[in-house]
């Protein structure tokens, strides 16, 4: 991105394509110039080495002050470790209480703990759940089992076990690109909230790396319960990538009553506007510059960044239709919403259709 901006593309551009802040951007063209490397340790002054020096030397003195003051048997000496491992190292531990690791291990595992019960059920949901569920969404799968877990113990496990859910913060978004100029209005004027499966249905597109090179994802959202109801994936934006997140649609296209999207020209063309005529589906667009318009596309975008993007890797285009394949089934199907009740879509809506029956 950094070489792309010193070729001459501009950094308004480089922002919104790769959804950056201006901040993380400005700080990595920063570091090019001086250092010539990105990561936190080259770029790291001085005093910040020193401090950061005198503060792992400072956390060694307190555990060591700490844990002299322990001149107890082993079983306490090994309970004191085990309190502890959240805070110090194993290692470190046992090498100030005169403990052998592997005595420690051993007369661990004999000594079940309370917790260990909402341990394993706490890393089995994590892990069931692509490892991007907080605190709050344990819990009520917990509560679900029967399990009545504070948070703060909650976390405490968490924090144990290395179990961090993904998040993000939300980034600034620049608004200066060209866009189309279509008269057509925002009948969905930010009404989110549906009664109707696929009353109304929005958009969007993001990036994503394959094999070194950029690809993009189309999802189609339904309104009423947040289920993505098509998708695809390919090598460019255009759109033939929007057309095929339609084609792969269960069910009749006709009873979208409304599709809304942002004014991105992949939506606003010949192509799309033959699928709104033919399947007689009412268009909305959002305000120019406006991405609240769409804000529950953007969103779920937010969630696929975290949950699906980060911290993969796609090794091709088949590769990735697989995976996400596999992710929207997951997301739709067992994933469970804060906005609808913790349950998930596939589940929502069938809850929905019995009270209308």
């Amino acid at each position: 991105m950094v070489h792309l901006y010193k070729n001459g593309k501009p950094r308004a551009d480089i922002l919104r394509e790769y959804d950056l802040s201006a901040s993380a951007f400005d700080r990595w063209v920063k570091q090019s110039r001086t250092t010539g490397s990105f990561t936190e340790r080259d770029n790291r002054t001085d005093e910040q080495n020193e401090f950061l020096q005198l503060r792992k030397e400072n956390q060694r003195l307190k555990m060591e002050n700490y844990f002299k003051a322990s001149s107890a048997d082993l079983r306490t000496k090994i309970t004191v470790i085990r309190q502890n491992a959240h805070k110090y190292a194993v290692s470190a531990m046992c090498n100030i209480l005169k403990v052998n690791r592997s005595t420690y291990y051993y007369e661990s595992s004999q000594q079940p703990s309370a917790d260990d019960e909402v341990e394993q059920a706490i890393i089995s949901i994590f892990e069931e759940n692509q490892r991007v569920y907080g605190a709050r969404k344990i819990k009520a799968i917990l509560q679900e089992q029967g399990m009545v877990v504070s948070r703060r113990r909650m976390g405490r496990l968490m924090k144990k076990n290395g179990l961090v859910s993904v998040y993000t913060v939300a980034p600034y978004k620049p608004h200066t690109s060209s866009c189309n100029d279509s008269p057509v209005i925002n009948e969905l004027n930010r009404e989110f909230a549906k009664k109707e499966p696929l009353e109304a249905i929005v958009s969007d597109l993001t990036c994503v790396r394959v094999a070194n090179k950029w690809h993009y994802i189309c999802l189609l959202v339904d309104l009423f319960n947040r289920e993505i109801i098509g998708h695809s994936c390919g090598k460019y934006k255009d759109a033939a990538l929007v057309y095929q997140a339609f084609a792969s649609v269960k069910g009749d296209l006709r009873r979208i009553q409304l599709f809304h999207t942002d004014r991105g020209s992949e939506f606003k063309n010949q192509t799309i506007d033959e699928v709104m005529n033919t399947f007689e589906i009412k268009r909305s667009l959002s305000m120019k510059g406006c991405p609240y318009d769409n804000a529950v596309a953007e969103a779920t975008f937010k969630l696929i960044k975290a949950e699906f993007v980060k911290n993969r890797q796609f090794e091709s285009l088949a590769h990735l239709k697989l995976e996400l394949g596999k992710y929207v089934k997951w997301f739709n199907e067992t994933r469970i919403h804060s906005t609808l009740g913790y349950l998930s879509p596939v589940a929502y809506k069938r809850q929905a259709l019995k009270k209308s029956v």
